[in-house]
């Protein structure tokens, strides 16, 4: 009896090997036969995989790997093959070469629109439109069309949220408006520096948690300055969202209202190239406790802090799209425009979409939606006296990207539909809030 049962127990024990070869030689065939990932060039060119993933792999090993764009890459020396599945900053990080691919979206006849056209850049510059185009190295390397996919994420309003009605103001003739306004001038230490989506097609989840951390912060005077947590709301609000793959600012408003965020410090962005399994999944929870507040129920994702409030906003409103309307209450809230091919490489000045890619063909001449966050206005003439009106706005592409992170637009002229749909919305704050943040201060 004894020999029959370790007889069965070594019959288990080859089986289950045989189905762990099987696995693996599925896994490896189902590699090898994928085509090579550079096979139109590196996308990314300059993008931090291997590195932020902590390091290389000897060998091969199929579980090194790194999220990249809509796929996944390698960190170990096996991906260094004819059939490269590399990251783009394997040879550099792990091997301390030069990459053999270009690192350019156009090479061995194929006609891709790039995100950075050097003859665009150099026509913008020559033909004068009142402002300056450059070359980004963080774009270098990707398509026009990956660049719409991966670094705006607004979707459009639906027509019931663009039928809301306009909150109208009474101005009477005595009203004057100062020629220039900046939200960081008027709130000095209350308004956030421009965030970095990276490649994560969510600026509706940046923007709405710009303009809400903007808010409470002057609500408060100063007492509450949270810089509320885009993470939270890519993880979390998942109602009709996408994450990373785009989303809606009303969807994010309703969130901020029902459930609310916490910090960006305790909940932190994860860059889609360096997210973890686990990130896709809320790591937040939260319950009502009266009054319509909510207190959370986990604690911070990120194990060096400890301080989990949540922050709500009020329900969100439209202003009117009337400009001499529009201008005086759009000191801190969240529009969507309309992203064309040129805005890409907008360096400084006034922007406006220009002309220069007409003569090409349609996939050099594209455009898509996203939110930003407008922070003021302000007017500027030229060298033969025309006087030029624009907004200020934060953008979500870092600091390095335009005006250290900010660009200005051309005001009243509904410039790529900057002025056809703005909300704001006010901070949940209370004497108590206010009080509670004060304490902590004086205790940390």
């Amino acid at each position: 009896m004894l020999k029959l049962l370790m007889l069965a127990a070594i019959t288990a024990l080859l089986l289950l090997a045989e189905g762990g070869m099987s696995a693996r030689t599925q896994s490896r065939t189902k590699r090898e036969l994928a085509s090579p990932l550079h096979l139109r060039g590196i996308r990314d060119a300059y993008g931090s995989y291997c590195q932020r993933r902590g390091g290389c792999c000897p060998g091969r090993n199929d579980q090194c790997t790194v999220p990249y764009l809509d796929t996944i890459c390698y960190c170990d020396l096996f991906c260094n093959r004819t059939v490269s599945d590399c990251c783009p900053d394997f040879w550099s990080h792990c091997l301390g070469t030069t990459p053999p691919y270009p690192p350019n979206c156009k090479f061995s006849g194929c006609h891709y629109a790039c995100l950075i056209e050097d003859d665009m850049i150099h026509e913008i510059n020559r033909r004068g439109y009142g402002w300056r185009a450059s070359n980004y190295s963080q774009f270098w390397g990707m398509t026009l069309d990956e660049g719409l996919r991966y670094r705006l994420g607004t979707q459009r309003p639906s027509r019931t949220i663009m039928n809301m009605n306009e909150i109208q103001m009474n101005m009477n003739g005595n009203d004057h408006l100062p020629s220039y306004f900046n939200a960081a001038d008027k709130w000095p230490g209350k308004i956030h520096e421009p965030l970095d989506q990276g490649n994560c097609n969510a600026s509706w989840a940046f923007s709405t948690a710009a303009v809400a951390s903007d808010r409470i912060s002057i609500q408060s005077m100063g007492h509450m300055t949270p810089q509320l947590s885009p993470q939270n709301l890519i993880s979390c609000d998942t109602r009709n969202q996408a994450g990373c793959s785009g989303g809606r600012i009303d969807g994010a408003w309703w969130y901020l209202r029902r459930r609310g965020v916490v910090t960006e410090e305790c909940y932190p962005f994860f860059p889609p190239q360096q997210s973890p399994a686990e990130v896709a999944r809320c790591m937040m929870q939260s319950r009502a406790v009266g009054r319509g507040k909510r207190q959370a129920t986990a604690h911070c994702p990120n194990s060096h802090s400890y301080h989990n409030d949540i922050y709500q906003s009020t329900p969100p409103y439209r202003l009117s799209t009337n400009v001499s309307q529009l201008t005086p209450r759009i000191k801190q809230n969240i529009t969507i425009i309309e992203v064309h091919e040129d805005f890409f490489v907008y360096k400084s000045g006034i922007y406006r979409h220009t002309d220069v890619n007409y003569h090409k063909p349609s996939q050099y001449r594209k455009h898509a939606t996203h939110s930003v966050r407008i922070t003021g206005w302000g007017e500027e003439r030229d060298y033969n006296g025309r006087t030029h009106k624009y907004w200020i706005a934060a953008n979500s592409w870092g600091k390095n990207w335009g005006e250290d992170g900010y660009f200005r637009i051309a005001r009243g002229v509904n410039e790529c539909e900057i002025e056809a749909f703005v909300i704001a919305v006010w901070g949940r704050v209370t004497m108590e809030d206010m009080h509670n943040h004060h304490g902590h201060h004086k205790r940390f």
